[in-house]
């Protein structure tokens, strides 16, 4: 029904995304580090691997960003040795030719923050499907983690900059995408599905209506460091 309901609303669907692609808000990337060490106890290498969202879109600073919240909360426990490898703009697709020229490092924990673009980019499902199994496999090829994180998808259907239909289409595909992710993620060992299952305020969005302010990256790093800090155990029998 949500094919063929797309299919009728094409035309509708086509002259909104163009809208709201020439009048959106563009924001920067934020300022500051994208690698570093932070913290004193056992080691812990992170690596964040995404999109705009992890890249920290909608604050000023990486310090307000996804990057630098989780790290100042792993740095309560660990000596955090950390990079940031994320991209306005990319999608699951990029984000594998990207990785293809990255250098092969060990990292013990790999959060993830892609999706939304592929929804936004009319990815095919199917396509969309074997790119994060090629993903997970790239992962696992060349930093060996212990531990993956793959951000859940956030609820397009409520993003306020997003006019109807076109904002109930994108919310149906990236629910549609997110429930496929949790299934494929489900008997791989050590990977996670994290979902963004907080209320969404749109007071809390940045000034673009799309991307999250500082208090979402906070609430979506207090959660990633709580998963981390209960799973590590469990794995961190030393390299």
């Amino acid at each position: 029904m949500d094919i063929v309901l797309r299919l009728a609303l094409s035309p509708v669907l086509l002259v909104q995304a163009i809208r709201v692609r020439a009048h959106a808000l563009k924001l920067p990337e934020p300022a500051g580090p994208r690698t570093g060490t932070l913290g004193f106890g056992p080691a812990l290498s992170l690596l964040i691997l995404g999109d705009s969202s992890a890249a920290g879109v909608g604050v000023g600073h990486q310090d307000h960003a996804l990057a630098g919240q989780l790290v100042s909360l792993l740095a309560k426990d660990f000596s955090v040795s950390w990079q940031l490898i994320a991209k306005t703009g990319a999608t699951t697709g990029t984000t594998l030719t990207r990785l293809e020229t990255t250098s092969p490092t060990p990292f013990d924990v790999i959060v993830t923050g892609l999706g939304v673009n592929d929804v936004t980019h009319a990815v095919r499902f199917g396509v969309w499907q074997e790119q994060q199994k090629a993903l997970l496999t790239q992962l696992h090829r060349r930093f060996k983690p212990r531990l993956i994180y793959v951000s859940g998808l956030p609820p397009l259907g409520k993003f306020p900059i997003l006019p109807q239909p076109l904002r109930w289409t994108l919310g149906r595909q990236a629910d549609r995408f997110d429930r496929a992710l949790v299934k494929s993620l489900g008997a791989l060992p050590n990977t996670h599905h994290v979902p963004f299952n907080k209320p969404l305020d749109p007071e809390q969005m940045a000034a673009d209506g799309f991307h999250p302010g500082p208090e979402i990256y906070r609430l979506w790093a207090k959660e990633m460091a709580s998963r981390i800090n209960s799973d590590w155990p469990a794995v961190s029998d030393g390299r």
